[in-house]
């Protein structure tokens, strides 16, 4: 799987997590200005050519669920910050009512039947384009945790804090290489990667194989 995206680097392990071809180099490179250049005008020019998309899947939603068609939540961001995350609706309403914070696990029954769909093909995660125009997120990073989760994983894992040095993202490398539902720890291994090999052709690779799991309704796998 990692040759998808580093077909010729070296896999290390540091700490028990594998990492990439380790360097020290600092992550406030001149890239990561070019980096938000480049996800403004790409989450401009998706929001136009998703419109049509975002719109059958606000339809499909109304039409088959009562509630609102949008969902927002808190999530942790750059550097600690928290923000509103934005996504089309694809539970239940108040879906944590009865539980409090719970992790979306394979087949949850509180998916709805065009949640399902909209999460399959990644259509539910359109909404949060804006979310990189406000600045909040990346089109490229690790997924933004809840505040509940981050601590607790924290807590388990000290290097997850290590995923607030860079933007979250949008889609991200355990997204590509992982799955909807994938373990935190596993999901942690592919963030640390990422942030430790950080760079424009990495980017580019994630973007491309997104368009492919988008495209080839397989989820991540």
């Amino acid at each position: 799987h990692y040759t998808l995206i580093f077909p010729h680097s070296k896999v290390v392990a540091v700490a028990g997590v594998p990492l990439i071809e380790v360097a020290s180099r600092h992550l406030l490179t001149p890239y990561l200005v070019f980096k938000r250049a480049i996800d403004c005008g790409v989450a401009i020019a998706g929001l136009l050519l998703a419109l049509p998309l975002m719109g059958a899947a606000a339809l499909a939603i109304k039409l088959t669920s009562p509630g609102p068609i949008f969902y927002t939540q808190e999530r942790m961001g750059l550097g600690g910050r928290r923000f509103r995350l934005y996504k089309f609706r694809s539970m239940v309403v108040d879906a944590e009512k009865d539980t409090g914070p719970v992790l979306v696990t394979s087949n949850d029954h509180r998916v709805t039947r065009v949640g399902r769909v909209l999460r399959k093909h990644r259509i539910d995660e359109t909404p949060q384009l804006f979310n990189v125009l406000k600045g909040d997120m990346s089109l490229i990073g690790p997924r933004p945790e809840r505040p509940h989760f981050h601590e607790e994983f924290c807590a388990r894992w000290p290097l997850f804090e290590r995923r607030l040095a860079v933007r979250p993202g949008v889609t991200s490398l355990s997204h590509v290489l992982g799955s909807y539902d994938s373990d935190p720890e596993d999901r942690l291994r592919y963030d640390l990667i990422y942030i430790n090999n950080l760079s424009f052709l990495m980017d580019m690779r994630i973007l491309a194989a997104t368009v492919r799991v988008v495209l080839g309704a397989k989820g991540a796998q």
